[in-house]
């Protein structure tokens, strides 16, 4: 089933203006995990806002879960589809986590029990228990950026959206969040967009798309994308590390093929120097 679809959609910012989304036609799967890639301007948040219902269409239409999203129906609307921005501390809303994790289902009225039970289940689904308690301004970017995953899923959606969520954090704190993304998307099913400009997080993906200038210009499995060097350069799409390290191998004498594997790029680096060395 498809939970997320766009059919011809298009959005300006300005009446009468140049399309930040043009003609867009898009779907996501119940379940699956898609990275949403592109340079600054490129039309990614636009999407992302579209498929919460922050933003509506100027043409065409935005299904989720097979129901049209219109004014009128923002509120199922949201209750499926959760979504995650850039900066933890906009997010925050309450000054103790617990609190903080609560708000979004106190909104939708759900009863003051069940919100307890959400808030544990969301804690631990995030590795934020034993801050249950703690002060939110005094937790790290990474911690901060769990706390707001965790009010995203005590309200049970479907899907979430992270709209470069980990753009403004350090590398520990973007593997924090990509890990607890990736699991709640292979153990608990949910249907994860991820908009982002770091490559490496884009290989965990099932699939990936480029955006330019409104539209999809690539799509297919991140390691398909990242084979099309020439397209990417010409995106302003920078490569995957792993993939960088390999051109300078190579640069450097060594005979290393391209690998996104961390373990199999270690094994070719040790075959090529024990074969130098004989």
């Amino acid at each position: 089933m498809k939970a997320i679809e766009f059919c011809d959609v298009g959005f300006s910012y300005e009446e009468k203006g140049t399309f930040a989304i043009n003609g867009l036609n898009f779907s996501v799967e119940e379940g699956e995990f898609v990275a949403v890639l592109g340079h600054n301007g490129s039309g990614k948040s636009t999407l992302a806002r579209l498929s919460n219902g922050l933003l509506m269409p100027d043409r065409g239409v935005v299904r989720i879960f097979g129901q049209t999203a219109t004014a009128k129906n923002l509120y199922d609307v949201r209750r499926n589809v959760g979504i995650v921005f850039q900066n933890p501390d906009n997010q925050t809303v309450a000054s103790v986590v617990e609190d903080d994790v609560a708000f979004g289902a106190e909104n939708i009225a759900v009863p003051r029990e069940e919100i307890g039970v959400r808030v544990q289940e969301a804690l631990r689904a995030v590795g934020m228990e034993e801050f249950r308690g703690a002060t939110v301004s005094r937790l790290s970017g990474g911690q901060k950026q769990r706390v707001a995953i965790a009010g995203v899923l005590a309200l049970r959606p479907r899907i979430m959206i992270l709209d470069e969520a980990t753009a403004m954090l350090d590398p520990r704190g973007r593997r924090e969040i990509v890990d607890v993304v990736t699991r709640l998307n292979r153990e608990e099913k949910i249907t994860v967009v991820l908009v982002t400009h770091f490559m490496e997080e884009a290989l965990l993906a099932d699939r990936a798309i480029v955006m330019n200038r409104g539209e999809i210009v690539m799509t297919g499995a991140p390691a398909e994308i990242f084979r099309r060097r020439d397209a990417l350069t010409a995106y302003n799409l920078s490569l995957p590390r792993i993939l960088r390290i390999c051109e300078a191998l190579r640069r450097g004498g060594m005979e290393i093929e391209d690998t996104l594997e961390g373990e199999t790029l270690a094994k070719e680096i040790v075959t090529c120097v024990s074969g130098q060395n004989t």
